[in-house]
């Protein structure tokens, strides 16, 4: 019970990291200061925003790290590399030192890839501590990355609001420290044996008590983070954040009560871990099994099971009820014949339903990010730069929240199934609405709205994508596969963000369009960004029809995977 009780500290200490290092989600507190301090054009300082997702493209090297070090090492390379970044960032938008663009720029990137290795850690901490309850450690976890934003505005009111480059230096210092506490707990990681069922069931009621506790963090952090400016307040509510992230460290007494649990909340709730392809091999196996029984005697739409080099992983449908007019050879052609089949790189870069999600997300989560990098400058021609910290700490939180709803799946399955995909194609929704929201209107409750939405809706695929990916791709492959697909966000970066900048520049009367361009201009007014948002609005809808034809090709696959699961629990009953 000890051992039991040493894991849920680990993940106590994961969610801390990765509440504390999503650093990127800051950027457009300091942008503004840094534009200025350096003297560069808006196009110049997208290159050091694209710089900071560019990380994401050396996330493998984690990976490989991981190989040689252990797993407290690997952490600290991350805090070194976020430490040097951010920190010499800090010297030069404090005045203390001057650096040429081009050193900016690595320094930009530098730091973006600490945020990789931070992330690559706590993966590797959920899956070795929760081997039947991943999907759940992965989704809660990963949902505290999205309120890093809202902690250091409200970090930063508490010690100077006017100080834009206090973000940098926290940005900097704060992982180390997070860091050193974490290190205890990772060090003593416990040996742990397979669960029973009754335990696997124990830890989905006390993931269902953490998920509650993680919303009310999320709306104490919304409310406070919009409220005040004054510092000494700002303290305080510090100090109530600071606990709500302390409190999940008595969820280890919780698991000694496992009785009492058992009693009073587990007979309300039927939970069976995630319920998605997060699951053993012996499942994977059984459903295999199940998918060759039915394709054999399926006679009314389904054909044999095509295998290419031992790999049965296309499935034709002669009619389908999904599959109407001139979208049957988009929607039919080649379909998954089932969920958890390993996909390696070569094969995965030739399936339809890989490219169908990678548009997805390079016109749904990563717009959405880039809209956040560009939330300083959007304040700021708006005439509410004033307000940048609470767009900042709302964008944060709903973040959040979209990221805790991605868990929804999990929780619901036995009253209401629907396929994942079909979940991400409703979260893709409200981006468009709001794009075409801000184009329509730039008042003040109009984009603390938009953002609102555009922070729910990439919140909930940043999160998803990593349970998405595994199931339709496969859970053994998905580290090098999930790398593959986030490369669409140093890409969108670099072509949303540059939209936006000449778009920008081109609005202040500037001609000259170059990477060297070098005047640092400013734009106010609606016509800044109007254009942007129409175009972002129109990529957004691109990628909800993307998305909805995944969920189209992808939910024979999900619904067979269902029928089985339920068969054999039928059986075992």
């Amino acid at each position: 019970m000890a051992r039991q009780s040493r894991k849920w500290m680990i993940l106590v200490v994961t969610i801390w990291i990765q509440a504390f290092t999503g650093t990127n989600f800051d950027f457009s507190a300091y942008s503004s200061a840094l534009k200025s301090v350096l003297g560069i054009s808006q196009v110049q300082l997208n290159y050091l925003a694209v710089a900071s997702d560019m990380g994401k493209v050396f996330g493998w090297s984690s990976g490989l790290a991981l190989i040689y070090f252990p797993l407290s090492v690997v952490m600290f390379m991350a805090t070194t590399m976020g430490f040097i970044g951010y920190g010499l960032q800090w010297l030069v938008i404090s005045g203390i030192i001057t650096v040429p663009y081009f050193v900016e720029f690595l320094l930009c990137l530098l730091a973006g890839c600490s945020i990789c290795w931070f992330n690559t850690v706590c993966y590797v901490l959920c899956i070795r501590n929760f081997p039947s309850n991943r999907a759940l450690a992965l989704s809660l976890t990963v949902s505290f990355n999205g309120i890093t934003a809202a902690l250091y505005a409200l970090i930063a009111n508490s010690i100077d609001s006017s100080a834009s480059s206090i973000y940098l230096f926290l940005n900097a210092v704060v992982p180390l420290i997070v860091s050193f506490l974490a290190l205890v707990p990772i060090l003593r990681q416990p040996s742990l044996s397979p669960l029973t069922p009754d335990a696997v069931r124990l830890d989905s009621v006390i993931f269902l008590i953490l998920n509650i506790l993680a919303v009310i963090t999320g709306l104490y952090l919304l409310l406070t983070g919009t409220a005040t400016t004054d510092e000494f307040l700002a303290r305080i509510l510090l100090g109530g954040a600071v606990f709500l992230l302390v409190f999940p460290l008595f969820i280890p007494g919780i698991v000694y009560a496992q009785s009492w649990f058992h009693q009073t909340v587990h007979s309300s709730f039927r939970l069976e871990g995630s319920g998605f392809l997060l699951v053993d091999d012996e499942d994977l196996e059984l459903h295999k099994e199940l998918i060759s029984r039915e394709a054999s005697i399926h006679e009314n739409g389904l054909t044999h099971l095509i295998t290419e080099k031992g790999s049965s992983y296309g499935l034709t449908r002669q009619k389908d009820a999904y599959i109407a007019g001139c979208c049957e050879v988009i929607v039919g052609r080649n379909q998954l014949a089932m969920l958890g089949e390993e996909h390696p790189a070569r094969l995965l870069v030739r399936r339809l339903d890989f490219w169908l999600y990678y548009i997805a997300y390079f016109c749904g989560g990563t717009v959405g990010l880039v809209y956040s990098n560009n939330l300083g400058q959007i304040a700021q021609s708006l005439g509410q730069s004033d307000r940048t910290t609470i767009l900042i700490t709302l964008y944060s939180s709903f973040s959040f929240f979209g990221r805790l709803l991605s868990a929804a799946p999990d929780y619901i399955r036995a009253k209401l199934y629907f396929a994942r995909t079909g979940w991400l194609t409703l979260a893709l929704l409200p981006t468009p609405v709001a794009f075409f929201l801000l184009a329509a209107s730039g008042h003040a409750m109009a984009l603390a709205t938009a953002t609102s939405l555009i922070g729910l809706s990439s919140g909930f695929i940043f999160a998803a994508a990593v349970s998405i990916t595994s199931e339709l791709f496969g859970p053994n492959s998905v580290g090098v596969n999930h790398n593959i697909l986030i490369t669409n966000i140093p890409l969108g970066s670099l072509f949303y963000g540059l939209l936006a900048a000449e778009v920008y520049d081109a609005s202040t009367g500037s001609t000259l369009r170059s990477f060297f361009y070098s005047d640092s201009v400013v734009c106010y007014g609606k016509a800044c960004y109007f254009l942007t948002f129409v175009l972002w609005g129109c990529i957004s809808l691109v990628g909800l029809a993307s998305t909805f034809l995944l969920f189209l090709r992808t939910r024979p696959a999900y619904d067979r995977f269902e029928r089985g699961r339920i068969s054999s629990q039928l059986d075992l009953d």
